[in-house]
């Protein structure tokens, strides 16, 4: 299919872009990677007529690390970028990971992490983990910049608080005493697959016990969403099959999942429990190493 007309533009810095997004409004939409917004308009669900290109904005395809601050991502760094990072492998090896599984190579050379969480869908696989990480993200505009919790940007499917002329500028994992994590999905096929569940943990280890977990639901509700009892019932306990058990019960009676084609919420609801006992063994058993 055609797509349909639009003027482009590609700003040379940020500065330039937010100016564009706050002249031109609702009319306008960004084109980071474009492995969402292009098969949009592709298909007929979008029809902008205003494409706002952030390809020349490199500053924003950078990971680092301040100490005192921690892993800064920018919004345009791609997935592929993401698995194949040093700095990330030797910190936080489950985003990596996460990355890895989320889809074929050449998408993930295009995808970017902040697609990737603007979208909003509860299927997406980086913010899981990024949440469990207790990651925070910086929201810039012509009106200033604002940071919040990851957490707090999702209001529903597809619906975030990022308001019109906002863009995502960056992602921050904080320094933290985490000692393991790891984010794990079921697909319908082996690789490249949307989640049909995911769940992402993080658990800070002292010997046998459970200082602090994050537990982090995806395709589960209808925004990722924390399990927040499952999290309370670790803490301060000491590691046993049926305290993982218990973890595992209560995230799958938080969720809310729904009926779709990839699965009944019966089904998805069954699949929370068992993914979240298996990913809390892999998180605490890195933090044994």
């Amino acid at each position: 299919m055609y797509m349909p007309d639009f003027a482009y533009h590609a700003p040379e810095s940020l500065n330039e872009a937010c100016s564009l997004l706050a002249e031109l409004g609702e009319k306008a939409t960004v084109l980071a990677g474009g492995t969402d917004v292009l098969h949009k308009m592709k298909v007929g669900k979008l029809a902008p007529e205003h494409l706002v290109s952030l390809k020349h904005l490199d500053d924003l395809r950078t990971i680092r690390h301040e100490p005192g601050r921690g892993i800064i991502m920018g919004a345009l760094t791609s997935h592929n970028a993401i698995y194949t990072s040093k700095l990330l492998q030797e910190r936080y090896l489950s985003l990596p990971m996460a990355a890895h599984t989320m889809a074929s190579n050449q998408i993930c050379n295009m995808g970017t992490v902040g697609g990737n969480i603007v979208n909003g869908v509860p299927s997406a696989d980086l913010p899981p983990i990024l949440i469990a990480l207790n990651a925070s993200i910086r929201l810039v505009s012509t009106k200033g910049e604002r940071t919040m919790p990851l957490e707090d940007f999702f209001h529903g499917s597809a619906e975030t608080v990022i308001a019109p002329g906002e863009l995502l500028a960056d992602i921050t994992i904080p320094d933290q005493p985490t000692t393991g994590s790891t984010y794990m999905k079921f697909g319908l096929r082996r690789s490249g697959a949307l989640a049909v569940v995911g769940v992402a943990v993080a658990v800070t280890m002292d010997g046998d016990t459970i200082r602090d977990a994050r537990i982090v639901l995806a395709s589960a509700s209808p925004t990722v969403m924390r399990a927040r009892e499952a999290e309370d019932c670790l803490k301060g306990k000491k590691v046993c099959d049926e305290l993982l058990e218990q973890a595992g019960s209560l995230a799958s009676a938080a969720s809310r999942p729904r009926d779709s084609i990839r699965g009944s919420a019966e089904y998805r609801r069954n699949l929370v429990g068992v993914l979240t006992k298996r990913a809390l063994r892999k998180a605490i058993d890195e933090g044994h190493v």
